[in-house]
């Protein structure tokens, strides 16, 4: 059993503070996770604080039965009078706490960590499969805007990028102008841990950006901004408002109701397995990567993900600057660029 390196005196919701204070420190510098990720550990800790309070414990009464009692109280009453979590987000929570935990073994707290490893203590998830939009229903919610305005410009310059890169909302919300390298049809983005790859689009998307670069952001644009997508007002758009936008057009294009910027990168992935893409492929373009299907990954090349987009995403076509004759020449790996 782990055993803690101060006396259980010094604990307590103070303790738990001061540490929590300090976490974040932890996240960016060691563990590298985005701006974003920071916020849901954080949000997933503050449930844990939550419980030690009700319960009347501290950081260092944590123990398997501790353990489990704080996942009982998350599946039954953790989110209070809306009753208990979801099984996936109890799931997650027990994750961010082992991370926590790690953390206090290194700030000396404890000489190992208190918390049960995944391999003795498991929490089963039924993984739900993610939604995604037919093609006609894509092609739908790509015609929505209305293109006589500047919004509706910006609007579907952001639809045809979400569905053609297949990005992360955290990620199309950091684009920058100087990200995007026309010539190539390639946008770079920095996904989870600050983690950077290239995206391709064809040549609905590219006409889509273009035309909003070159008409509807000048118009929108008040003080200089590298941001891409920008609202009324001059600034970056909010995750919020792309949220607001694609649950809009979807409605008005007559899709689901739960759509969501998420649902365009499921949609993405759906649309180029179904076209015939191999998966790996896909997990690279998505930016997926794991310590088991890492050394896959670093097969792939430019050129095999170029081609593969090229012949299975639907809204693609042969990028200005690359023939396809090209597949036969020599390969380059495929990894980030820097910004010229």
């Amino acid at each position: 059993m782990a055993t803690s390196s101060i006396s259980p005196g010094h604990g307590g919701l103070p303790q738990f503070d001061h540490y929590l204070d300090q976490f974040p420190r932890y996240l960016r510098g060691q563990l590298g996770l985005s701006e974003s990720t920071e916020r849901v550990y954080l949000a997933d800790l503050r449930s844990f604080r939550q419980f030690l309070s009700i319960e009347g414990l501290s950081l260092t009464d944590m123990d398997r039965q501790t353990l489990r009692g704080y996942l009982a109280w998350l599946a039954t009453e953790g989110r209070g009078e809306a009753g208990g979590f979801a099984r996936v987000s109890v799931a997650r929570k027990l994750t961010v706490l082992r991370a926590f935990y790690k953390y206090l073994v290194q700030e000396g707290l404890f000489r190992s960590t208190p918390v049960p490893s995944g391999r003795s203590f498991k929490l089963k998830v039924n993984k739900n499969l993610p939604q995604f939009l037919g093609q006609r229903e894509v092609t739908r919610l790509m015609d929505a805007p209305d293109e006589s305005s500047e919004i509706g410009l910006r609007d579907k310059a952001i639809l045809e990028t979400l569905y053609a890169c297949g990005v992360r909302l955290a990620e199309i919300h950091g684009m920058n102008v100087n990200d995007i390298n026309f010539p190539q049809r390639e946008i770079l983005v920095r996904g989870k841990g600050s983690k950077e790859r290239l995206v391709l689009f064809g040549q609905h998307t590219e006409d889509a950006l273009r035309l909003y670069i070159g008409e509807a952001r000048p118009k929108l644009a008040g003080l200089p901004t590298p941001a891409l997508f920008l609202n009324r007002y001059g600034e970056r758009l909010s995750r919020r408002s792309f949220e607001k936008l694609v649950r809009k057009y979807s409605a008005l294009a007559g899709t689901r109701d739960d759509v969501h910027p998420h649902t365009l990168r499921h949609t993405f992935a759906t649309h180029m397995l179904e076209g015939g893409a191999d998966l790996r492929v896909i997990q690279e373009l998505l930016g997926h990567s794991s310590p088991t299907t890492t050394q896959v990954y670093t097969h792939v090349t430019k050129q095999e993900a170029l081609m593969a987009y090229l012949s299975h995403h639907p809204r693609a076509d042969e990028p200005a600057g690359h023939e396809k004759s090209d597949a036969q020449g020599q390969e380059e790996p495929l990894t980030a660029r820097k910004d010229a």
